[in-house]
């Protein structure tokens, strides 16, 4: 198992992102969803946790084959995808990611959410044996390069300003001086348990967890006029138009394309 701590902070309260971040990954799979690859959401539907409350289920195919490096390509079917399922209890949330075609392929991720800069050493009760083998990462929206082939200049947040808040730009020292100021802390599971190749596969997951929550925070920022006014309900509206037209791009090429009403916003 590869453990790894990513710690993304936010010029937000926590109470904030819990629009931009319905919002950011509704939109986000959108952009990058194409004609037969992408993330197809197949369930949207209230769910609830004995410690944490009420909260939302969600169960999506993410189709990425031609996004993979060779050496993966080599190994699975040319039509292949990734399930996520995810239980937001906010400002709780448990992601998992699983491959019926590798059953022991499983990215496990436990994310909270606090109104700091990242201070906070075990936000996610780890034992003391996984603190032990814990890397912490914290990753910098602002300052931490992408790739050029994702870089959009209004997505830049040394130069974006929001005509709304008034946040903006922000500057190197942005996590000691922006307020408000919220941390996103997500403990990253990695399990590959094939001889040959684990180690290789289970980097190769954190590099491209990592990627994804580089761009999508940015993109959450950037995006902040966006969502800013909206409530909890016009955000659900918002999934379920974003949801079915994502669904329409993604299985174009793939097949089936699920009505509107199985995909159950509530």
């Amino acid at each position: 198992m590869y453990l790894k701590e990513y710690r993304i902070c936010m010029p937000l309260s926590v109470e904030e992102y819990r629009i931009g971040q319905l919002f950011m990954i509704a939109k986000h799979s959108h952009e990058q969803s194409q004609k037969g690859e992408g993330v197809e959401v197949v369930t949207n539907e209230p769910c609830e946790h004995p410690e944490y409350g009420k909260g939302q289920f969600t169960e999506k195919r993410i189709h990425l084959s031609s996004k993979l490096p060779g050496w993966i390509r080599s190994l699975i079917p040319a039509i292949f995808y990734i399930t996520e399922k995810a239980w937001n209890y906010y400002p709780h949330t448990i992601t998992e990611y699983t491959c019926s075609f590798i059953p022991r392929f499983v990215i496990n991720i436990s994310t909270k959410y606090e109104n700091n800069n990242g201070s906070t050493e075990n936000c996610l009760d780890l034992t003391e044996e996984e603190l032990s083998v814990r890397e912490v990462d914290f990753i910098d929206i602002v300052n931490d390069p992408i790739d050029e082939s994702k870089y959009k200049k209004e997505e830049d947040l040394t130069k974006f300003k929001s005509s709304k808040t008034g946040r903006g730009p922000l500057g190197k020292d942005w996590r000691d001086t922006s307020k408000p100021i919220m941390c996103s802390y997500k403990v990253v599971r990695c399990y590959f348990e094939v001889w040959g190749f684990q180690t290789k596969v289970e980097g190769y997951a954190q590099k491209a967890c990592r990627d994804i929550n580089l761009l999508g925070h940015r993109q959450a920022i950037s995006w902040l006029d966006e969502w800013i006014d909206m409530s909890l309900d016009d955000i659900r509206l918002y999934e379920g138009k974003m949801q079915k037209e994502t669904n329409e791009k993604v299985m174009q090429e793939i097949g089936e394309i699920p009505q509107a009403e199985e995909i159950k916003i509530q």
